[in-house]
């Protein structure tokens, strides 16, 4: 004879394993969007150097100093172009007969940790793979290789007078890997609490190392060195709720929207260095 087994449901959610967000350490948030969908920032051109007449003008210049020029100007344009949402529903039942487990705050920290905060932080690093100034061709990296790689990757923004200081190396774990098996890496692994919440694992060259899922990279992802002055990431907006017992369900129906958008600054792209694997 069949006996039927008890069932019993633990009120305990199996949560997914997710990261918060690591692009705070990469980006800046230096112009204010308040009042504004479009921001235009202006860039000046410079004026080169002459040879100074000391005994008077020369050729057909008016002036000891050189011939005079005219500064030239342009603007550059940043137009927030992500707005994005979503809308769930949490009925009364549900929540009650799985012992609170489907529950609106609950669910809408899961939506904003699983989803939104996941999405932001991919396309903040496309746009700044996109806009990098300087893109070598892509290569397999290596163990052996992957150290002259980064300092050349160092050199290119020494090169181009980037501030030594708040670089970050950005790796995914395949390429964390290869530096760990570096025989020339020796990586200073003393690291602050506050740092490792980001994703900084650790430091080399002066470079803080942030170790991103490669599920938030763009495909063939290999490093990338990069100053967070390069890169604008505003959110406008970000507005996330729970409302009760509304006309569309007996529940609560959770809504949420960010605007949202990144952008490489043109004068800075060389503030980043993006080298793509094979």
């Amino acid at each position: 004879m069949a006996i039927t087994l008890t069932e019993k449901f633990a009120p305990y959610t199996d949560e997914q394993f997710k990261n918060e967000s690591k692009r705070s350490l990469v980006t800046n948030q230096d112009f204010d969007w308040t009042g504004a969908h479009t921001i235009k920032v202006y860039k000046i051109q410079t004026s080169e150097m002459q040879d100074y007449g000391r005994t008077g003008p020369t050729g057909d210049n008016f002036s000891r100093y050189g011939s005079i020029a005219d500064l030239n100007s342009s603007t550059e344009e940043l137009a927030l172009k992500k707005d994005r949402s979503f809308i769930f529903n949490v009925d009364k039942l549900d929540a009650d007969e799985t012992q609170q487990q489907v529950e609106a705050a609950t669910a809408l920290a899961r939506q904003n940790r699983e989803v939104v905060i996941p999405e932001v932080d991919s396309y903040t690093y496309g746009v700044m793979c996109t806009g990098a100034g300087t893109k070598p061709a892509a290569k397999a990296l290596t163990a052996e290789s992957i150290y002259s790689d980064i300092l050349v990757a160092s050199a290119a923004l020494d090169d181009a007078e980037v501030p030594e200081t708040d670089r970050v190396l950005i790796v995914t774990p395949a390429t964390y890997q290869l530096m760990k098996q570096s025989e020339s890496i020796v990586l200073n692994c003393d690291v602050g609490e506050e740092m490792r919440q980001k994703g900084v694992i650790a430091n080399i060259d002066g470079m803080n190392v942030q170790k991103v899922p490669a599920n938030r990279l763009p495909a063939k992802f290999g490093f990338m060195v990069a100053h967070p002055s390069a890169t604008v990431a505003p959110t406008k907006l970000e507005d996330f709720n729970v409302h009760n017992d509304t006309i569309y369900s007996s529940g609560a129906v959770v809504t949420g929207r960010i605007c949202y958008d990144a952008f490489v600054l043109d004068n800075k792209k060389k503030g980043i260095y993006y080298q793509a694997t094979t």
